[in-house]
């Protein structure tokens, strides 16, 4: 188990709009995309993830200009998927300012594709995003198109064959649990990261920060990815629900926020709870005297 970890906020992206759904479905919008990274940069995230999660309804990848104007103003490592399907996509999206980019789609239509950017950009670059659901047997199937579309692979099998073919790291998402709350599928993470030497990021289901702990501690999970938790927190602070394009359902800002099952926590609370619990990470939260 990797005990200095990531905390890597994901912002999933339809339009202009950071938007959140439950199961990667039912969309609303939650404001500008750009001042919610700035403000995870600004409190101590480690990475960011950008997912355009329509790109696969309209073959391309749309974030060029959102992905432009944040690497502008964060500098920690951003990752950025959806509708990458050539290697002249990925060049696009690295020259906008990305540092990573995460395929999923046309790495399972074509596993070829993972060696073929691996080669071209670097082991590094190249993120696997696994979208899996449980199957009735227990086993676990990879989805594509934003966890809509059935593959027939097996999640965990697919895991060591895209180390195989020289990915760098794997975005691994309960789609389950996504949005829901419930906690992270332990079972999944723990079954990839035993498989596994490259690190896995977690995502799907972080409602608090026992959730994130339980992951880590017995999942096995190099890093977390998380976006409720943090958004939740940061529209309390930010006050941006003014800010957004009219595209998508924006009925839950208009109404103010209804109260939520989810109670938004910072970056900086969390690390301090992941440090209190003996883990590392590689920003100091206030108030602690723990060496990074």
């Amino acid at each position: 188990m990797n005990m200095n970890v990531r905390v890597i906020p994901r912002l999933d992206i339809k339009g202009p709009n950071l938007v959140k759904g439950i199961h990667l479905e039912g969309l609303r919008v939650l404001g500008k995309p750009e001042e919610f990274a700035k403000h995870y940069y600004e409190t101590g995230a480690d990475e960011l993830i950008f997912m355009d999660v329509v790109a696969s309804l309209f073959q391309r990848n749309s974030l060029l200009d959102i992905v432009q104007r944040t690497s502008s103003e964060i500098f920690i490592p951003l990752t950025v998927g959806g509708g990458l399907r050539t290697i002249e996509d990925i060049r696009r999206v690295l020259r906008a300012g990305a540092d990573k980019v995460s395929l999923n789609t046309a790495a399972i239509a074509r596993p070829e594709f993972i060696r073929e950017a691996a080669m071209a950009f670097g082991s590094s670059t190249i993120v696997i995003s696994i979208e899996a659901i449980k199957r009735a047997d227990g086993s676990y199937e990879a989805f594509t198109d934003n966890g809509r579309e059935s593959t027939g692979v097996d999640a965990v099998m697919w895991a060591k064959r895209v180390e195989e073919l020289g990915a760098g790291e794997i975005l691994l998402t309960s789609v389950d649990r996504e949005g829901t709350a419930k906690g992270f599928d332990v079972e999944l993470t723990r079954r990839v990261a035993e498989l596994v030497s490259i690190p896995v990021i977690a995502g799907g289901g972080a409602g608090s920060t026992d959730h994130i702990l339980e992951v880590i501690q017995s999942g096995w999970a190099d890093a977390v990815s998380v976006a409720s938790l943090f958004h939740y927190d940061a529209l309390s602070i930010m006050k941006s629900h003014g800010h957004h394009a009219h595209e998508g359902n924006i009925e839950y800002l208009k109404k103010g926020q209804p109260s939520l099952r989810v109670k938004g926590v910072s970056i900086e609370a969390l690390k301090s709870d992941l440090v209190k619990q003996g883990l590392t990470c590689r920003f100091e939260p206030k108030g602690t005297h723990a060496t990074f």
